[in-house]
């Protein structure tokens, strides 16, 4: 499952009595997109969690959290995790778990990669939605098969996307859609996002490769609503035994929402295409010779791992992702520096607001990301994993080896 050169061997998943589910090893290096395509041709599984983008190393995104729309559910990929092999900065290399060697499993799980290189994850996985058959002229049609094509379409998703104009409905539908997970009774969405939109542009851009051209979502039909308007993005996963409800399923999850009449828009496609979708996004991008260009993009959260999440039970990822474009008006310059003022707004409002994916300058920095008593924990664990700060340097978290004195 490796890129670049020989392939190491590949565990078989497994399925563990004492766990209740399967499981698959893999190795620190391996990329999602692998591990996905792995895991379904052998045993029609799946990891639980995901990231937007599958082209990422899984001990890269486990050293950060790995986020994605199934997280409400399933939590973030680290908490998807059953065993880990890490070899510290002492140079030990070290298995571990919940139950051994707890303190460096939580620990290097979000650790930034301080404590240690994840060299091996042992995945939680599940069952993923399961091949169909379908003969309907119509709905073959709407998923871009032609009725000669009565071929076997595989793990199926349907995609919905549904706008609102009021920024406290949205929300509100977001978090009792999010709390269906707990007390829908196995009534939820599988993915749960939104985003917010200022222009047609935003919702017919990339994030739209797959929704049919025939059929754009044009804001200019709602020109009674003023400003911002606001896109619920939702999954629901469908397999052969669920083929025939789906409809009715996603009717019933839709009918407690109060979005704009008029306004839902869906698709399907296959399993692995909708956890693709960006690197179908970025392939587009390269095409037009933009996905070089750069993005100071900006990830904030409005505990036993070493991410850093606010305190409150229900919290918001909030993503600016924004690109600075040849000749554009906002240079990179410009769009950093509203990166640079949206955070002192959050800090100066008491927002409580935390980086995903942090980028400071200082340890001064470093240590208001943390707090305290979360700062104070990391650094003992530092200390004794990596007493001489040998890795990750770049991020200027710890003084680098050269400026050490007290280890």
């Amino acid at each position: 499952m490796s890129r670049g050169g020989k392939a190491p061997s590949r565990a078989l998943p497994v399925y563990s009595p004492e766990l209740g589910g399967h499981y698959v090893d893999v190795w620190g290096g391996e990329l999602w997109i692998d591990v996905l395509n792995w895991t379904l041709s052998h045993g029609g599984l799946a990891p639980r969690s995901w990231t937007d983008y599958l082209y990422l190393s899984v001990g890269g995104t486990l050293s950060n959290a790995g986020i994605s729309g199934q997280a409400f559910h399933h939590g973030p990929q680290i908490s998807n995790v059953y065993e880990l092999d890490v070899v510290t900065g002492k140079g030990e290399a070290v298995t571990c778990s919940e139950a051994k060697n707890p303190e460096l499993f939580f620990g290097a799980l979000g650790g930034l990669g301080q404590l240690g290189i994840i060299t091996r994850a042992r995945i939680a996985l599940e069952p993923a939605p399961r091949k169909v058959w379908s003969s309907r002229p119509g709905w073959l049609a709407s998923i871009g098969r032609s009725i000669d094509q009565l071929a076997l379409l595989t793990n199926l998703v349907r995609w919905i996307r549904a706008l609102y104009s009021n920024f406290t409905e949205f929300t509100a539908d977001q978090e009792r859609l999010i709390s269906q997970s707990q007390h829908g009774g196995g009534r939820r969405f599988d993915y749960v996002e939104g985003f917010v939109v200022a222009a047609e542009g935003l919702i017919n851009n990339w994030r739209s490769s797959f929704f049919s051209p025939q059929n754009p979502v044009k804001l200019s039909s709602l020109k009674h609503h003023t400003g911002v308007l606001y896109c619920l993005e939702v999954t629901k996963n469908y397999d052969d035994s669920t083929a025939a409800t789906v409809d009715q399923e996603v009717d019933a999850l839709l009918g407690d929402l109060n979005f704009l009449p008029g306004t839902v828009f869906t698709t399907d496609l296959a399993y692995v295409d909708f956890l693709d979708r960006v690197h179908t996004a970025e392939l587009k991008l390269r095409g037009k010779g933009m996905w070089e260009v750069p993005h100071p993009w900006l990830n904030l959260w409005d505990p036993r791992s070493s991410v850093v999440t606010p305190d409150e039970e229900v919290f918001y990822l909030v993503a600016f992702l924004r690109s600075a474009l040849p000749g554009a008006p906002q240079s990179l310059e410009a769009l950093a520096r509203q990166n640079r003022e949206i955070l002192d707004f959050c800090a100066e409002a008491g927002i409580g607001a935390r980086q995903y994916l942090p980028n400071h300058k200082s340890q001064p920095e470093w240590e208001a990301h943390f707090g305290e008593e979360r700062w104070a924990r990391f650094a003992g664990l530092k200390a004794q994993f990596d007493p001489r700060a040998m890795l990750a340097t770049g991020q200027g978290i710890f003084p680098p080896p050269a400026l050490l004195s007290d280890f």
